[in-house]
């Protein structure tokens, strides 16, 4: 178990590396930083405005199950849910780029590890 524990925070702490993983492990390894995750919190961080006046379903909307546009750009979307979006959370570095460029967009900081478990708790849920 701390083996594991180990692993994951090791792997989290260079975003440079590539490599596939699921919601589910991508979670772990938040959860071993931080403690249990909270959907409820999660949906409730995703739809709550922030520092910076947006919120993520600002861009994402909320349910993030289908295409949308980015407020600014116009750039389409693809849904956030991995439930319909195959796509994401299978890549450790690309999670942890855009959640560090979308919490800065939103909070003006980084997300810490808590705050991930909880958005992808509740983003594991949705359907």
């Amino acid at each position: 178990m701390i083996i594991k524990m180990f692993l994951a925070l090791t792997l989290l702490s260079f975003p440079g590396l590539t490599f596939s993983a699921t919601p589910q492990d991508l979670l772990k390894g938040y959860e071993a930083q931080s403690g249990n995750s909270s959907p409820a919190r999660g949906a409730q961080f995703f739809n709550s405005m922030h520092g910076q006046e947006w919120s993520c379903a600002t861009c994402h909307e909320n349910p993030p199950n289908h295409d949308t546009k980015h407020i600014v750009t116009g750039k389409v979307i693809r849904p956030l849910s991995p439930n319909t979006n195959s796509e994401r959370f299978s890549n450790q570095a690309k999670v942890e780029k855009w959640f560090k460029r979308n919490c800065n967009d939103v909070l003006a900081r980084e997300c810490n590890a808590q705050e991930k478990a909880d958005v992808l708790s509740w983003l594991m849920t949705v359907k």
